[in-house]
């Protein structure tokens, strides 16, 4: 649904380096929105956390959660959907490095290296949408 066909879904995703917004239902019934790295393959979105993060707790007791990915800049646009999530082990923290690289370009930072020195077990979580929809406001922001 929205503007952008499946192709420009897939550009946009690709070349939007921001984080993704990932809204989940806890089991006391409340929402909860996190803040993600994020990198799309294929038809999957994917992001790294912790094993021990009260969202992968959240998303195991209720694997459909919504996603946005949004800037604050004009003109606004956007991709939002709803999705399934699947959680594996981030073997040799290959995901994690990958998204170290999108997000700030090199896993040589002190920063990169702090991340990929932590003990704590990190995660994949795979997003599988289920519905994709986009929004794009330039037209009608061409005069702001």
């Amino acid at each position: 649904m929205g503007p952008f066909a499946a192709e420009q879904v897939a550009a946009f995703l690709d070349d939007t380096v921001i984080p993704l917004r990932l809204a989940a239902v806890a089991p006391s019934g409340w929402p909860v929105v996190v803040s993600l790295w994020f990198v799309r393959r294929d038809e999957e979105i994917v992001c790294a956390t912790q094993e021990s993060s009260s969202l992968v707790r959240v998303l195991a007791h209720e694997p459909r959660c919504a996603f946005e990915v949004s800037g604050e800049a004009l003109p606004y646009r956007g991709v939002r959907g709803r999705a399934r999530v699947t959680i594996e082990p981030d073997e040799n923290l290959a995901t994690l490095g990958e998204l170290i690289v999108r997000y700030t370009g090199t896993t040589e930072s002190p920063f990169a290296r702090a991340l990929l020195a932590r003990t704590t077990p990190e995660v994949v979580l795979r997003l599988d949408p289920v519905e994709v929809s986009s929004w794009d406001f330039a037209r009608r922001m061409k005069s702001a």
